[in-house]
């Protein structure tokens, strides 16, 4: 057991294992239908949003919080070895979990898929419409934040940690540029996760 807890890549192997015999086990209650499918991406979904939002909360509670009161001479630590990597999977995490999260609404069927993107106004808006608009502001405002993953922290990023040749100056200002964007989702985040968390147990 030890030599599976002590090989980062073992644990995960074995992880995954268990969790494909679970998820064999409940495709053959589901015969493998449309349901399997959608709930098959809902997991992927989960999993790659924990991913994303962990780290993005690691971001903004740890590392910018504490870079400040780190001795000079460490902080290449972080900004050569920790930081990169850990953008390397907040980057990718961020743009698979809205991927899987858009194949979960597919899933759902087509008509579900323009409700909510449309915040319930496709073919026509009624009262009964809330919960796709609910739902559709969740899903928007988690586009929205892989955009600024994207767009605005990770390019700001490569030129503040040295990805990318820059001044001194370009390099302050765009660590600044990163971390507001950074704040940015983690304000976004709490009201996104209300929608994702419980459209599903009051709405289904």
């Amino acid at each position: 057991m030890a030599g599976i807890l002590s090989n980062f890549r073992n644990t995960v192997v074995v992880s995954l294992a268990l969790a494909l015999v679970m998820i064999y086990a409940f495709g053959s209650g589901a015969e493998f239908d449309e349901r399997f499918w959608q709930a098959l991406f809902r997991w992927l979904h989960v999993v790659l949003g924990i991913l994303w939002i962990g780290l993005l909360y690691y971001f903004n509670f740890v590392q910018i919080r504490v870079m400040p009161d780190i001795p000079a001479e460490l902080k290449p630590a972080v900004s050569k070895y920790i930081a990169p990597e850990a953008l390397f999977w907040f980057r990718w995490s961020a743009l698979l979990t809205v991927v899987m999260g858009l194949a979960v609404a597919w899933a759902r069927g087509t008509d579900y898929l323009a409700e909510t993107l449309t915040l319930g106004f496709a073919g026509g808006y009624a009262g009964y419409d809330g919960g796709y608009t609910l739902m559709g502001v969740g899903m928007w405002l988690g586009i929205i934040m892989m955009i600024n993953v994207w767009g605005f922290i990770w390019p700001n990023q490569k030129r503040a940690l040295g990805i990318v040749e820059a001044d001194a100056e370009t390099k302050a200002k765009a660590a600044r540029t990163a971390m507001l964007f950074s704040r940015t989702n983690m304000l976004l985040s709490l009201p996104m996760l209300v929608a994702m968390a419980m459209y599903q147990t009051i709405v289904g």
